[in-house]
């Protein structure tokens, strides 16, 4: 469960720091205190995106930090260490917004991911607000409840691996079949192209030993003179580099007959001559070597020319040439045995849609059932929210057939959740149901009845209470106070009948100081709890008779609080 939540330059918490306990605690506050600041931090805590505009102003970056006691929750911490991250009892999540961009994740210390946040989530914390209801109201997450609620995602994605096979068999079939009509064309069509590279041949890297040729070609006469010129200088005229070092050689042959003491090689010197006499001969040969050759230099163009349509036309590259050469071969080769390979998928496809006929038809049975009980489960729900005369229904709007063409990724059904509000009225899907307070009700039944059966340690309310006052506003308080005793909730209310219900209380208030708006949450104790609840009563001003009546409430609240505590111990004995 959530222990501890720090916040620093978030929206316009400049730094907070907000302990939990178990049990139902409540958050109260006027209006635009900033209470919903709070869910915000947290859903980033659980793999929401981040924005700078989060970032509280004149600050760099933002921080939000949780402690959540994980000691009993084995699974999530097999989970942990299943995706590499340390796990202990405590469990730490960190995240840092930049206005750079630079945006940090970690958990217990280590680098993380919005992915690795979000997967660890839903097993810890589950967030029931506006976005909530949507997500009920849509029609297309019922599948998702129902299958959660009945147990039944695994035999889903037994389904669904099989249902991926079955389309993979009539994806690959259908090119086939197109394969096989167009055949003789297509093989023509390959042949054709095939034959266009062939008969040039292209080797790789050719064009650029073609380019290479063809500059050597085009500067024929420049590279003949300055060879010429090069042995000239070396070996090939008077007073050249060569006589000139034979001078040398004999003068320090000279030196050495009076003079043995000069250091000096001729063996030195005469390598050196060896070495210019084999620059000079090297010069002479590549100038012999040197021949102008239009034609030849005709045929490059020429060459070059067709390698460069080539290279067009597949891919732009003497490399993506030969590359699609090669594709071409083997789809060539592939239409050959375009017929056996059909015949072996559509087996396959025969005994994937038997098996898949059998997995939606036992996944639509395992729907229905499941359907009756959640109807069942949630009617007692609504009906002590104060709705005696409701009805919550799963309408099927199309059962599994024998036909795995009708099939869907999720099976053959097609469902809807519906309500009866009032005796003599129509069911109508949930989406047309007109009234803020019946949407909040079914929201929290549904809640209610679908925490029960998850592993989710947290539960946020936040502004369950739209819509609703007076006795129903009671119920939901008890509602949540009897959920309090198998989860930490967590609720954000603006009702005194919710509040009085609450174990800890938060109160949010905001305060201006230094020509800046702060966002101040504090925990307040049994005294500042009645003026608070009074204050919900009454208004700003909390008259005495608003705390009488706070008491009374929170008497009352306490004393049911009692007496369900004790039927359920008296359930256990």
């Amino acid at each position: 469960m959530l222990r501890d939540l720090s916040i620093a330059n978030f929206a316009i918490i400049d730094e907070l720091h907000v302990s939990f306990e178990e049990g139902l605690n409540v958050i109260s506050g006027e209006t635009g205190a900033g209470k919903s600041i709070l869910i915000g931090a947290v859903s980033l805590l659980l793999g929401d995106r981040a924005a700078a505009d989060m970032i509280r102003t004149q600050a760099d970056t933002a921080t939000v930090e949780a402690l959540f006691d994980i000691q009993d929750n084995r699974t999530l911490k097999e989970k942990l260490t299943g995706m590499g991250f340390a796990a202990s009892d405590d469990l730490v999540i960190r995240r840092v917004i930049s206005r750079s961009g630079k945006n940090k994740a970690q958990i217990n210390g280590q680098m993380a991911t919005l992915a690795n946040l979000a997967a660890i989530s839903e097993s810890l914390i589950n967030i029931c607000g506006q976005h909530e209801h949507q997500e009920i109201l849509c029609a297309e997450n019922h599948i998702d409840i129902l299958d959660a609620f009945g147990g039944i995602l695994d035999a889903r994605e037994e389904y669904t691996a099989v249902y991926d096979r079955y389309q993979q068999c009539r994806n690959r079939i259908a090119k086939l079949e197109d394969l096989l009509r167009n055949r003789a064309e297509k093989a023509d069509w390959i042949r054709f192209q095939l034959a266009e590279i062939n008969d040039l041949n292209p080797l790789a890297g050719e064009d650029v030993l073609l380019a290479d040729e063809k500059k050597v070609l085009a500067n024929a006469q420049k590279l003949a003179e300055w060879a010429n010129r090069a042995y000239a200088l070396l070996y090939g005229e008077s007073g050249c580099v060569g006589e000139k070092l034979k001078e040398t050689l004999s003068q320090i042959r000279e030196i050495q007959k009076i003079d043995p003491g000069l250091n000096l090689r001729p063996a030195d010197v005469e390598g050196s001559f060896a070495l210019l006499q084999e620059a000079a001969l090297t010069l002479r040969d590549y100038r012999q070597k040197l021949v102008f050759d239009p034609e030849r230099l005709a045929a490059i163009d020429d060459r070059q020319d067709a390698l460069g349509r080539l290279k067009r036309k597949h891919g732009g590259t003497l490399e993506s040439v030969l590359a699609r050469k090669m594709e071409m071969e083997d789809d060539l080769q592939g239409v050959s045995g375009v017929e056996e390979e059909l015949a072996q998928w559509l087996k396959e496809k025969d005994e994937a849609a038997e098996n898949l006929r059998k997995k939606a038809l036992k996944l639509s049975e395992m729907r229905m059932q499941a359907a009756r009980n959640l109807e069942r489960a949630v009617d007692r729900e609504i009906r002590d929210l104060n709705m005696p005369h409701a009805s919550f229904a799963v309408k099927f709007l199309r059962r599994c057939v024998a036909d795995e063409n009708t099939y869907g990724p999720k099976g053959g059904d097609d469902l809807e959740f519906y309500l009866t509000a009032n005796v003599g009225e129509e069911p109508k899907a949930l989406h047309k149901i007109a009234s803020g307070g019946e949407l909040s009700r079914i929201v929290l039944a549904l809640k209610n009845v679908l925490t029960r059966i998850g592993s989710v340690d947290t539960v946020v309310f936040d502004e369950v209470d739209s819509g609703i006052g007076g006795a129903t506003a009671e119920i939901v308080g008890r509602k949540l106070k009897t959920l309090s005793a198998h989860h930490q909730v967590i609720c954000i209310t603006h009702l005194p009948q919710i509040a009085s219900f609450g174990g800890p209380h938060l109160r949010v208030r905001k305060q201006v100081a230094g020509g800046r708006t702060f966002t101040v949450v504090e925990k307040i104790d049994e005294a500042q709890k009645i003026d608070e609840i009074g204050r919900m009563l009454g208004g700003v001003e909390v008259t005495e008779t608003a705390r009488n009546h706070a008491r009374e409430m929170l008497a009352a609240a306490e004393t049911d609080a009692g007496r369900s505590s004790y039927a359920k111990k008296s359930a256990h004995q």
